[in-house]
């Protein structure tokens, strides 16, 4: 009987946290669509004017914003990738300088090996 009442337990607690995962998810999403709703009103009222001196249309200055909004986020991801390449490069220097200093430390040990070995031939 206990053994079916942990069960249910940890099946309705897991639900509940399910559901709360759920609703957190739908607020974030009533969030942003009333972020996205102002920024579109404000984008409908915003005045822009072309290089005739018209007034443009709203689809044009969707467009004009979203080629804006791509333009940015290109630059931004070309930026991450910089970084993220400059912190790959300099974790393999640093390997690489391990690993030299590893040769330096091998080419002595075998030099010194070499030594020992011709001075027991001059022995012999």
């Amino acid at each position: 009987m206990r053994t079916k009442t942990i069960i249910e337990l940890l099946t309705l607690s897991s639900s509940l946290y399910v559901l709360a995962r759920e609703h957190n998810l739908f607020e974030k999403i009533g969030e942003m669509s009333e972020k996205g709703k102002e920024h579109f009103n404000k984008l409908a009222k915003e005045d822009i004017i072309d290089s005739e001196g018209n007034e443009v249309e709203f689809i044009d200055k969707f467009i004009l914003k979203a080629n804006q909004a791509k333009e940015e986020l290109e630059e931004k991801i070309e930026e991450l990738i910089v970084k993220f390449y400059k912190k790959i490069n300099i974790a393999h220097t640093d390997e690489i300088a391990a690993l030299n200093i590893k040769l330096e430390k091998s080419e002595n040990k075998i030099a010194l090996l070499e030594a020992r070995l011709n001075h027991l031939e001059a022995k012999q």
